[in-house]
């Protein structure tokens, strides 16, 4: 839904910019005069550049059936190689001491299992599976599926934690309110699906929202921007200088199994990167140098 309004407000951008020439005399040299126009005047980053781009070609591709090809090659920005935030496992413990509740236990299943934000709020009951010590994240990344581990030590929370939810999952029967929010194809073949348990939020809303498509009253699961905001402030208590975010819980994950000596394939598996180039960025964090490179001055 998220990526559907910054679409439409680009789009909208790009309206004003042609000076709302018909959308059938739009060429690829309209694109690359906007994309140029974006980064000269208005000095936006790579990655906001190639959101607008992405934006644009859909239309092109899907809508227009318009072949622009040649021009996206010349307009798209490379994107600057950063390395990642990565805490220390001392720090990891510290932050963890300073949080509470469900915010905690989100906190750390991020990076006791490298989940990106997004698919930690968006777990469901079914996808945790204590017998077999593994979490399954549904329509991750590039709509992907994958399996990763789930902590020995966060069973017993996670069942208490469970045991809460399921009240509020009652009271919401209770109340006959409509089931949660399922993919598409899935809503529409089983409808009823949504009521089920299995389907429920792991991490529900305490309060009920409104479906932005459907305007349909249900409980959602809980708002990102609060684990945001718990983790900031733990950072701040813990008085660590590093920008770190909740997202430096899965660069820590994976710099820290790379240090405990496991294999590159198989964090890149965990944290369901498509390239391993990807995963490779870890290799510069890690502590131990993964590697095996020693610097003179030690010998």
């Amino acid at each position: 839904y998220r990526t559907e309004r910054a679409y439409l407000a680009w789009l909208a951008r790009f309206k004003d910019f042609v000076k709302a020439k018909h959308p059938l005399e739009l060429t690829g040299e309209d694109i690359q005069n906007f994309l140029t126009s974006l980064a000269l005047e208005r000095k936006i980053s790579p990655s906001t550049q190639n959101q607008a781009l992405n934006a644009i070609l859909f239309v092109f591709r899907h809508v227009l059936k318009k072949d622009v090809k040649g021009y996206v090659d010349a307009v798209r920005a490379r994107q600057k190689r950063r390395l990642p935030v990565v805490l220390t496992k001392r720090e990891v413990r510290q932050i963890f001491d300073l949080m509470t509740g469900v915010y905690r236990l989100m906190a750390m299943l991020i990076y006791g299992c490298g989940l990106r934000l997004s698919e930690c709020v968006r777990l469901r009951i079914k996808d945790i599976d204590l017998e077999q010590d593994i979490i399954i994240i549904r329509s991750g990344k590039g709509e992907k599926d994958r399996i990763t581990i789930l902590p020995e030590s966060l069973k017993d929370d996670l069942i208490k934690h469970t045991e809460c939810v399921r009240i509020l999952y009652e009271q919401d029967q209770e109340n006959n309110l409509d089931g949660v929010m399922l993919p598409d194809a899935f809503e529409r073949k089983y409808p009823t699906a949504g009521k089920e348990w299995e389907w429920f939020w792991l991490f529900p809303s305490r309060s009920l929202s409104v479906d932005p498509r459907t305007k349909i009253i249900r409980r959602h699961h809980i708002h990102p921007g609060l684990l945001q905001r718990a983790f900031k402030v733990a950072v701040k208590k813990a008085r660590i200088s590093k920008q770190a975010s909740v997202h430096s819980l899965r660069h820590s994950f994976a710099t820290h199994l790379l240090e405990d000596g496991y294999d590159i394939r198989t964090v890149q598996e965990l944290l369901g990167h498509k390239h391993l180039q990807t995963t490779m960025i870890y290799t510069h964090v890690a502590k131990k140098n993964v590697l095996g490179v020693k610097s003179p001055l030690d010998k």
